[in-house]
Parts: C-alpha cells; sequence; structure tokens
C-alpha cells in the first residue's frame, strides 16, 4: 500500500498502477487542469501527501511545473521516454511493473533550499556547453532517477537532490 495519493494523468495510467500497487490516484485529465483539481491535490497532500506520476513529455512536464509551483512539497516520480514507449504512444500506462516501482523508490521533492552544485561546478563537469553535453546530462538523469530533461531543469533537480560535484564527477568518470 503506498501511503500518498498519486497525480496521474488518466484513467489509463490509474488502471496500470492499480494493476500492479495497492493505491489511490488523482487524474488530471490531461492539461485541462482546473482549479478545484488543484485545491483538491493541495488539500490531500496536507492529509496524506503527493506523488506527481506524469508522462514524459511535454503536457506532462507542464502539469508537473504548474502543480509544483504552486503546491509546495510535492514529491515526484519520473520514468524515461523510452521506458514508457509504444510506437506510438509515451506514457506512464505504458511502463512496465520494475520501471514503476523504480521511479516509486525514487522520487524527488522541490524545495527551494541552498544549492550543493553551483552553475560552474556545472559547467566545469560538461553539463551545458559542450558537444558531448546532451549525452553526459542523460547519463546523469539515468543515475540519479531525474527524468529525462534539458540543462535548466537537470540543474535544479541536482539541487533538490542535494547532489554534489564530486557525486557527479564520480558517475561521469
Amino acid at each position: 500500500m503506498i501511503r500518498e495519493v498519486i497525480v496521474v494523468e488518466g484513467k489509463n495510467d490509474t488502471k496500470r498502477l492499480q494493476s500492479f500497487f495497492d493505491v489511490e490516484t488523482i487524474e488530471t485529465h490531461g492539461l485541462g487542469l482546473k482549479k478545484e483539481t488543484i485545491d483538491f491535490i493541495r488539500k490531500v497532500n496536507e492529509e496524506r501527501g503527493i506523488i506527481l506520476f506524469l508522462d514524459p513529455d511535454h503536457p506532462g512536464e507542464k502539469i508537473r511545473n504548474t502543480l509544483n509551483q504552486q503546491i509546495p512539497g510535492l514529491k515526484n516520480a519520473f520514468i524515461l521516454k523510452e521506458d514508457g514507449r509504444t510506437k506510438k504512444k509515451v506514457g506512464i500506462e505504458h511502463a512496465s511493473k520494475q520501471v514503476l516501482e523504480e521511479a516509486l523508490n525514487n522520487l524527488l521533492t522541490y524545495t527551494e533550499e541552498k544549492e550543493t552544485l553551483s552553475q560552474e561546478e556545472y559547467y566545469l563537469l560538461g553539463l551545458n556547453g559542450q558537444e558531448d553535453s546532451a549525452l553526459k546530462r542523460e547519463l546523469v538523469a539515468k543515475a540519479f532517477h531525474t527524468g529525462k530533461c534539458n540543462s535548466k531543469t537537470l540543474f535544479k533537480r541536482l539541487n533538490m537532490l542535494k547532489i554534489s560535484y564530486e557525486d557527479l564527477r564520480k558517475i561521469l568518470s
């Protein structure tokens, strides 16, 4: 039984998660995120906690960003696009039990705390501004379960996890 309630985009995501786990969900119905839904998520977060488990695509990230900005302290689970993909679609509903379990065991919580990694260190590691930066970011994202993201988002998520320059250097070497 997962104590927190998981926010997903639709009923197929709910069905997939409930086929493997004893869990309750709140469905956003895609990008149509209503004020009432946000207020309900806020209330449930105060009582039981919330895990955002949204598709690794543009709409999923947009919903995630909206909710994280409006409700502090939400937990976030991520999968990579390739782990939730069919020939035509991508999403939580297409991921294996192992992928979903791993994501739920490696949650991130957005906080506004002091950085553990500076922009300068981030650039020194080659995670931005170099020919192979995208490849390095992909390796780091996989190692720390942050989901695939652009440079700015990865930097932010690494600081949320309190990842240091030395931690990253070990992964990249």
